[in-house]
């Protein structure tokens, strides 16, 4: 049975690596790029919000939550309810309380976004960053234990007591609760979203996740069911965040020395050898042997780690590569842009054309998605053609760039602001990530 779970984590890494960057259309995979989440939200794909609820209900199979379930139930009175209805209510409050802290946590970190995206292009930052990752994996895999003492996890997590005022709240505090397994992975999620800078983006990843990990929560206190015994099945799901961890500390690294971006090939066979690698190296036991096991153990484990993490970020690079090659087919097919707003606006003037004026930033994902979703469409660039364009580059606020987006009542990006062929602004504009339709339709009304 255990081989057999091994084989099938194998399967399950190899499709990951092989198939999971083009299925969603992965950009840069660094810190500059989301899995196409922006696109995904845009379009109102189920599969970011699968993602995300998916890692919350790994999240509740860790050690440091899941033997609470039955206990944390029992406090907030599900157990002893009076009826399935009550039951249910009960439950469905403290899943909504883990909802809206998390939710709250994802919103806040967009709402930093803008200064922490400039923040995150500074190479001193994003090393820094990927040390406290690895730091976290390797609290994953044992080497020292992320706990909160046991009076005040039990202060916790009664917080409230009984009841739906009681479940309400230990559901607020219920990411205090989880911290030693949530810690980890809640703060590579919050880093993530902060240097996206994006509120729906903070929202989509956070709900869907909170309700993920409070899923067994509501199973167990709606319908009375039991748990199966805590064992080594869920030491193999902190091996996954632990993995999933020291994966993207790489994807960060990886970013910082450009000059291994040639190591990357754009090849379809690179995405294959990356995902065999990986599988490989579930096969080995990264997953499911111990460091705390025997010396031929710990080289295993230690050897099957070192393949799985390589093959993602090597399965990284190499989408990142088919992704660059494209942008610059891109470029080639497209036009080219102005990017002094005063020497634009001059031309224009003298020229008597309308202006689009484009706001991005290198470490805004919603902006490349415009680009790609937009910009790059031939109609798009046709009708476009007949327009004077900027784009005003927003990755570091100086104090010019801060001055023209005052002048436009820019408040985040990407936004979009036209200008007609008499110099006046016009009020529509568009904010976000939106279709080549959209954008056609915005160009064809502007004279």
């Amino acid at each position: 049975m255990r081989r057999l779970s091994r084989v099938a984590l194998a399967l399950a890494a190899f499709a990951a690596v092989f198939w999971l960057p083009d299925l969603v259309g992965a950009g840069s995979t660094g810190p500059k790029g989301d899995l196409a989440l922006g696109d995904l939200l845009g379009r109102g794909s189920w599969f970011a919000f699968a993602v995300a609820f998916g890692g919350g209900v790994l999240t509740s199979l860790t050690p440091c939550v899941y033997p609470l379930i039955p206990i944390t139930v029992s406090i907030f009175g599900a157990r002893q309810a009076r009826s399935r209805g009550e039951a249910a209510f009960l439950s469905g409050l403290y899943v909504l309380g883990i909802a809206i802290t998390y939710s709250a946590l994802g919103v806040g970190a967009a709402l930093t976004g803008k200064a922490f995206g400039s923040v995150m292009q500074n190479g001193w930052v994003m090393g820094g960053v990927s040390l406290v990752l690895v730091a976290m994996a390797a609290s994953m895999f044992g080497a020292f234990d992320l706990s909160l003492p046991a009076s005040l996890q039990q202060r916790l997590n009664a917080v409230g007591g009984t009841g739906r005022a009681g479940a309400l709240g230990m559901g607020l505090v219920a990411g205090v609760i989880a911290a030693p397994c949530t810690g980890p992975v809640l703060a590579a999620a919050l880093t993530f979203i902060a240097a996206k800078g994006s509120v729906g983006l903070g929202l989509a990843i956070m709900f869907p996740y909170a309700l993920g990990m409070g899923l067994l929560f509501f199973v167990i206190g709606a319908f009375s069911v039991s748990l199966p015994k805590s064992g080594a099945w869920m030491e193999t799901v902190k091996s996954v965040f632990g993995a999933a961890l020291l994966a993207t500390a790489g994807i960060y690294l990886k970013e910082l020395l450009p000059g291994l971006r040639p190591v990357f090939s754009a090849a379809p066979v690179a995405a294959l050898f990356a995902a065999a690698v990986a599988g490989a190296g579930v096969l080995l036991g990264a997953l499911q042997h111990s460091f705390h096991g025997g010396p031929s153990e710990r080289a295993l484990k230690a050897l099957g780690l070192t393949l799985l993490v390589g093959g993602v970020v090597y399965g990284a690079g190499a989408a990142g590569a088919r992704e660059r090659a494209r942008e610059a087919a891109h470029a080639a097919a497209g036009f080219a842009w102005m990017h002094a707003e005063p020497e634009a606006l001059a031309r224009a003037r003298a020229e008597r054309r309308p202006v689009i004026v484009d706001f991005w930033a290198e470490w805004c994902t919603a902006c490349k998605e415009l680009d790609k979703l937009a910009w790059a469409d031939p109609r798009v660039q046709r009708e476009a053609a007949r327009f004077v364009k900027v784009k005003v580059d927003g990755t570091e606020t100086t104090d010019e760039v801060a001055a023209i987006q005052e002048r436009y009542e820019v408040q985040g990006m990407p936004t979009v602001v036209f200008i007609d062929s008499d110099g006046k602004q016009v009020k529509e504009r568009v904010m976000g990530a939106v279709q080549a339709e959209e954008m056609l339709e915005r160009l064809r009304a502007i004279q």
